[in-house]
C-alpha cells in the first residue's frame, strides 16, 4: 500500500484516484489524520480493507467472545412464534 503525504505534496483528487486504481492508498494530510483510498468493486479489496480496520477487528473479536447467546428455538418460544 503506497501513501501519498498531502503535507508535502498536493496532487488533485483525479491523480490520487488515477493512483487508487492500481493500489490502495494511505492519503496522510497535513495534520497527520490517515485516510485509505481503494476502488470497491472488488470483494477481495474491500475485505483487505476490512481486515485492516483495526477498531472494527477489535469489536468482532469482543463480539465473538460474548457468552450470552439464545437458541432459534428460545428466541421463537420468547416471541411467541
Amino acid at each position: 500500500m503506497k501513501t501519498v503525504d498531502l503535507g508535502a505534496t498536493n496532487p488533485p483528487l483525479h491523480e490520487v484516484l488515477k493512483l487508487a486504481e492500481s493500489e490502495n492508498l494511505i492519503v496522510r494530510t497535513s495534520d497527520g489524520r490517515e485516510f485509505v483510498v481503494a476502488e470497491i468493486d472488488d470483494f477481495d479489496r474491500e475485505l483487505s480493507l476490512v481486515r485492516q480496520n483495526d477498531e472494527l477487528m477489535r469489536l468482532l473479536a469482543e463480539r465473538s467472545r460474548e457468552e450470552n447467546s439464545v437458541s432459534a428455538g428460545d428466541a421463537r418460544r420468547q416471541l411467541g412464534l
